[in-house]
């Protein structure tokens, strides 16, 4: 009869699970005791592949009256690799409860299944345990850390151990901008990327996929041109995935031609390359090239999928094409079996309300499929509020309320559509039910890159260190404006004011700072590009036609519904916004 150690050779050069099985069952017939070291040999043979084998694993697991700290790792690690790692943290709390303290391995398994799973307080408990015993970890560790924190939402956390870290590696730096850029912090994203240049860390794919994303979100095109020249420098591989995170750069960044440009070099092109295309086109107010393009979609074969019929209806919307629009949204069912989702519905209703249609906006609503939700009734509001549908928009600012009660943006909108009644009385109680409710509203911002960074401005904002020269150059403007014959428009500025306040507010709008401080430092031949958070006024879209005229610039505003390219006292969108 073979001995353990004679056994412990055969387990060790076994490549068959059936044989490994039959050795085992030799092993209970023999009587031969159930040591740690020999389960863990059956454990670590080479027939079992984790997690494919894992259930057979746990039998074994299972049946050792002492597992090792060897022996649970091994068990550990199978369940943070399978569809349940929830076992292996329960499996973790166990071996703690039998008073076996962890290594490192065992803490960076246990941290693989948080980070699946999203658990927060059991990764809090590895990093309190590493802490605690003075644990020498590796950095694949603490990139676990990191990993959790940025997933989780905890920022703060994770940039502290980042900091704390005595060796990075290069997906210390990946995790780390890409949780930023996961998370709103994109100019710290930008910053930290910065500085990992500065090391001179390489950048893999998945980086700099992030970069140019945060680039496009911030519209930071001279950052997202470098990230690019160095992709061509390094000789990185542009794959699919990086191909359409560079044409969304430049379609956000303001630059169609050279979104085009990069598209049109792709070696394969897959249904979110061209959605990212035609998108593109959509929110430039291109809707003739976004529907050419989605008709050498279907040439190439490339079918559809509900993104590509959103960024195709929002296409239609930007230009006023409702027939067209109907037809694509009736054929996405039809031709292709897609259920419309809130979406479509969304570009229908934005459809119908750009071209002043809003009775059939309001019905097309109230016969949705799905529930509508106040994305679309604040849509509905708006064209109410423009075109003139003042009982209409009475009704839909209640339900409005009733259906969110704690949004901010709503209580603005509702407020707004009083105060372009001049009913203040109105005004005044909704902006007493803001305060009772301690509801807040989304503040308004733009923002400029100069040599590479960005300069965010606010309403009448003073902060900035050069605002001196910023507020010499507004009033420059407003005189040059004056000049020309502006005719401020005030009926934007919903405030029981005369109307000269509301003419000196409109001059201190956030664009109109950051479109200043680019006519101070930006050279001439540069185009001017500006990123707003909200709905450009009324107002500052004819001041900028004539701002354009007047300084001889080029001047694109992405606000937050599309695109507006400024030139020679034109503007893209045709005043259709």
């Amino acid at each position: 009869m073979p001995n353990q150690t004679s056994l412990m050779g055969v387990i060790k050069h076994c490549t068959s699970i059936r044989d490994l099985k039959t050795i085992q069952a030799h092993i209970f017939r023999s009587g031969l005791p159930q040591q740690p070291f020999l389960t863990t040999t059956l454990t670590d043979s080479p027939a079992i592949t984790l997690p494919k084998h894992l259930p057979y694993a746990h039998s074994l697991f299972s049946s050792t009256q002492y597992p090792n700290l060897f022996t649970w790792n091994k068990i550990i690690r199978g369940y943070s690799l399978s569809d349940s790692p929830i076992t292996a943290i329960t499996l973790f709390k166990d071996m703690l409860l039998c008073g076996i303290l962890p290594n490192t391995f065992t803490l960076g398994f246990v941290l693989k299944a948080c980070c699946q799973l999203l658990r927060f307080y059991e990764g809090k408990l590895v990093h309190s345990m590493i802490v605690k015993m003075g644990l020498s970890v590796g950095t694949p560790v603490f990139n676990g850390l990191l990993k959790l924190y940025v997933n989780c939402g905890c920022v703060g956390s994770a940039r502290k151990v980042f900091d704390e870290m005595r060796e990075r590696d290069r997906a210390s730096w990946s995790v780390m901008i890409s949780g930023l850029v996961k998370n709103g912090f994109g100019c710290e994203a930008l910053e930290l990327f910065r500085e990992m240049q500065v090391q001179g860390v390489d950048m893999d794919e998945f980086t700099l996929a992030s970069v140019v994303g945060t680039c496009g979100h911030l519209g930071a095109l001279d950052l997202g041109k470098w990230v690019h020249s160095y992709i061509n420098k390094e000789g990185v591989k542009v794959d699919v995935v990086l191909g359409t995170c560079l044409v969304d750069m430049y379609s956000k960044c303001g630059s169609l031609h050279d979104a085009l440009k990069v598209f049109e070099g792709m070696c394969e092109r897959d249904v979110m390359a061209w959605s990212a295309m035609i998108g593109g086109c959509a929110i430039h107010g291109n809707a003739e090239k976004a529907l050419e393009l989605f008709d050498d979609m279907k040439r190439a074969n490339v079918s559809p999928n509900c993104v590509t019929f959103t960024s195709v209806l929002c296409a239609c919307s930007h230009s006023g094409l409702i027939d067209e629009g109907c037809r694509y949204f009736d054929g996405m069912q039809l031709e292709y079996g897609i259920v419309p989702q809130l979406e479509h519905y969304g570009c229908m209703v934005d459809l119908f309300c750009r071209a002043g249609l809003v009775v059939r906006a309001h019905e097309f609503i109230k016969n949705m499929r799905v529930e509508p939700n106040v994305v679309l009734w604040r849509t509905l509001l708006v064209a109410c509020k423009t075109h003139g549908f003042k009982d209409l928009g009475e009704q839909i600012s209640r339900h409005i309320l009733e259906l969110e009660p704690h949004g901010g943006n709503n209580y603005v909108l509702v407020s707004n559509m009083y105060a372009s009644l001049g009913r203040w009385s109105k005004v005044r109680k909704i902006r007493t039910l803001m305060k009772g409710k301690k509801v807040k509203k989304e503040h308004g911002w733009s923002s400029i890159e100069v040599n590479f960074v960005m300069h965010q401005f606010v309403l009448g904002d003073e902060s900035h260190p050069e605002r001196d020269e910023i507020y010499q150059m507004l009033d420059e403007m407003a005189r040059k404006l004056n000049r020309e014959g502006h005719v401020v428009t005030t009926s934007d500025v919903l405030h029981d004011i005369d109307e000269e306040e509301k003419e000196n507010a409109l001059c201190l709008h956030s664009e109109r700072l950051a479109i200043a401080y680019g006519l101070l430092r930006l050279p001439k031949e540069l185009t001017i590009r500006i990123v707003k958070n909200l709905r450009v006024c009324i107002d500052c879209h004819s001041a900028i036609k004539l701002i354009s005229a007047i300084y001889k610039r080029d001047i694109i505003v992405r606000d937050r519904v599309r695109f507006h390219h400024f030139s020679e006292e034109k503007c893209s969108c045709n005043d259709y916004w």
